[in-house]
């Protein structure tokens, strides 16, 4: 590297440390070209690192070839395969979560492979998915496969158009978020997208010829209205999907990492303008993947000159920095970053992991002396904390206090030891926590596992002026690494918040107590503020009750009631959707008065199943998202 750059880097840098501290700075991780995701101990190895060079945010990939990369109801409810086989007896997505979140890094969980489901070796090979839902299968006018080329090896696509492909997909992005304190989704170049010459399947025909006077699609696909067309399909359905997810709660970032535009639209139908403009996404990543400088400069000019002004804020460049041998070197990487700032970008991300850590780590080392060595605070959240870093305490920690005989062994823990007893006499050891933040928490305790210890572990968590008795096995291999004890509220200050005790034990058995560790749990405490400037917490101050909803009851069988309060006269409309965004209720212009209000739910008329069903109440310019459980 020049004397020159490194002058211009060093003043840039000058210029960041006191201007630019909201960044958004990711990178992806993959199943593929990488092992991180394969192994615990990997995971917990690359979340520590990514933290410690200003990585804020990660994509991981939770959906590939046909498969999902956690353990999925969904897909084993219409394939018997929850999980990838080679991850089997794991959940590599709650490991990157707990790692990350103990990090202060943001996930959002990757749908690599979206509409793509499967990477067929020849034109017989259609994967697992279109065998047993062939008419899920994405056509060209020949009637078969639709692909770019005709070579294989080639991607295998469903069709976008099909209404049973768009509630499958979205009920994989909808599992994601109402199983996971995850913090949001992406799409990606795949998703919504297909080939051009795709479109000709007998279900998006039929649909075409209902909306054309019996018309069958035009022969040619590269005809203009037949583009628009199915373009617009996946527009739609692109925007159902996003709705989705964000009425489950709007903290969630919606994510779109697409091909550059208008290729992507001329060769894959991916009409992403219209996704800007419409505002279908939080942060939009078109992936800039060029192997030259001058090359992603042309790309960024490009896409920026699609975006809006007042959208910009949503933009931030996907670069490409490592693929098969090729690595990106430090002049290009440098390059990027200068432009990305001169341009008034908030950041970027990274594709992918491996090659931050190629070389030795040279790569991710660089940022972190140059334009990543202050922290930085993601700017789509205000600039305030949403993730602050976990609560760790260790076994060997002044605040904890042991009772009985304890033993240490120094290999094995979290952090190389733990602490066993088999004292037949009481034994005891207290995690004290200095609580920062009024919130729920997820509460875990870090095992060693071992066929000598209890199979009755007790733990005692203390919240909010009551206690939880808990029985851990600690024999059992899948109970190793962070074992979860649940969700508590726990309130602001020092104070005891755990025991492990060996009330029970039998003889000749063990007990072993190790790490302790406590993370923000986002989707019960969403309306905490956490400033950036002292790291303080504020609750969002309720003016006259403006931001309370209830629903009762809940759980109900046919009636509910949703109260609320409003400032003002207005009119109001309330909908109900299942899990994966239909909407199956709605009540249009409803008299809202100033003060309480109460709106009344009544689905006797409804053939609804029993389930979770997201509410969503507008008025005043306002969004009021509620779940209410019914019960028949």
């Amino acid at each position: 590297m020049t004397k020159k750059l490194l002058l211009l880097i060093f003043i840039i840098i000058c210029n960041v440390s006191f201007t630019q501290t909201q960044e958004m700075r990711g990178t992806w991780l993959t199943n593929v070209d990488s092992n991180v995701l394969f192994s615990d101990k990997l995971i917990t190895e690359a979340m520590n690192y990514l933290s410690s060079i200003g990585i804020n945010t990660v994509y991981v990939c939770v959906w590939n070839k046909g498969y999902t990369l956690y353990p999925s109801k969904v897909m084993n409810d219409h394939f018997g395969i929850p999980i990838w086989q080679s991850f089997s007896g794991r959940d590599p997505l709650e490991k990157v979560i707990i790692e990350a979140h103990k990090n202060g890094i943001e996930v959002i969980a990757w749908f690599e492979y979206g509409l793509s489901s499967w990477y067929a070796q020849n034109q017989n090979d259609s994967g697992h998915i279109i065998k047993k839902y062939p008419h899920w299968a994405l056509l060209n006018r020949e009637g078969k496969l639709a692909t770019k080329d005709g070579a294989f090896p080639q991607f295998i696509w469903l069709s976008g158009i099909n209404p049973e492909v768009q509630d499958f997909l979205i009920s994989l992005f909808t599992e994601v978020v109402d199983k996971y304190d995850i913090d949001g989704v992406q799409a990606d170049d795949r998703l919504p997208a297909m080939p051009v010459e795709g479109g000709y399947d007998s279900v998006s025909v039929a649909i075409y010829k209902s909306e054309n006077n019996g018309q069958l699609p035009p022969y040619d696909f590269q005809n203009s209205q037949w583009k628009r067309w199915r373009a617009n399909k996946l527009n739609q359905f692109f925007k159902r999907l996003y709705d989705s997810v964000k009425v489950r709660g709007d903290y969630l970032i919606f994510s779109s990492t697409p091909s550059v535009y208008p290729w992507g639209y001329e060769n894959y139908l991916q009409d992403s303008k219209t996704w800007v403009d419409s505002g279908y996404c939080d942060t939009f990543m078109p992936q800039l993947y060029r192997y030259d400088f001058s090359s992603y400069l042309y790309e960024l000019n490009q896409s920026l000159s699609y975006v809006p002004l007042n959208k910009r804020k949503t933009f931030f460049p996907a670069v490409l920095m490592k693929i098969g041998n090729w690595l990106i070197n430090e002049d290009y990487l440098m390059n990027v970053l200068n432009v990305n700032r001169q341009k008034g970008l908030k950041g970027e991300s990274f594709f992918f992991y491996e090659g931050l850590r190629a070389n030795n780590n040279k790569l991710g080392d660089t940022l972190k002396s140059t334009f990543y060595s202050n922290e930085a605070f993601l700017p789509y959240r205000s600039g305030n904390i949403w993730r602050p870093k976990g609560i760790l305490v260790d076994d060997t920690s002044l605040t904890t206090k042991k009772t009985g005989k304890w033993s240490y062994y120094p290999a094995g823990g979290y952090s190389g030891g733990i602490s066993m007893t088999n004292d037949t006499s009481y034994a005891s050891i207290e995690y004290y926590v200095d609580i920062p933040y009024d919130a729920n928490y997820h509460l875990y305790v870090y095992l060693v596992q071992s066929y000598i210890n209890s199979t009755q572990a007790r733990y005692i968590v203390y919240s909010q002026n009551d206690s939880t008795i808990i029985y851990v096995d600690q024999t059992k291999s899948q109970n190793a690494g962070w074992y979860k004890l649940g969700d508590f509220y726990l309130n602001k200050g020092n104070k005891k918040i755990l025991k492990l005790d060996n009330y029970g034990l039998p003889s000749g058995r063990y007990i072993n107590s190790d790490a302790v560790l406590l993370l923000l749990n986002r989707k019960l405490s969403p309306d905490l503020i956490i400033t950036k400037v002292d790291n303080q917490s504020r609750t969002k101050i309720i003016d006259n009750h403006k931001n309370e909803i209830s629903v009762y009851p809940n759980p109900f069988n046919s009636k509910t009631r949703v109260e609320f309060y409003s400032d003002k006269i207005c009119k109001g409309e309330l909908k109900l959707f299942d899990f994966i965004g239909r909407e199956v209720f709605s009540q249009n212009n409803i008299e809202i008065k100033n003060g309480l209000n109460a709106i009344e739910i009544n689905i006797d008329h409804l053939k609804l199943a029993s389930g979770i069903y997201i509410g969503s109440l507008k008025f005043n310019e306002r969004t009021m998202t509620f779940k209410v459980s019914l019960l028949k």
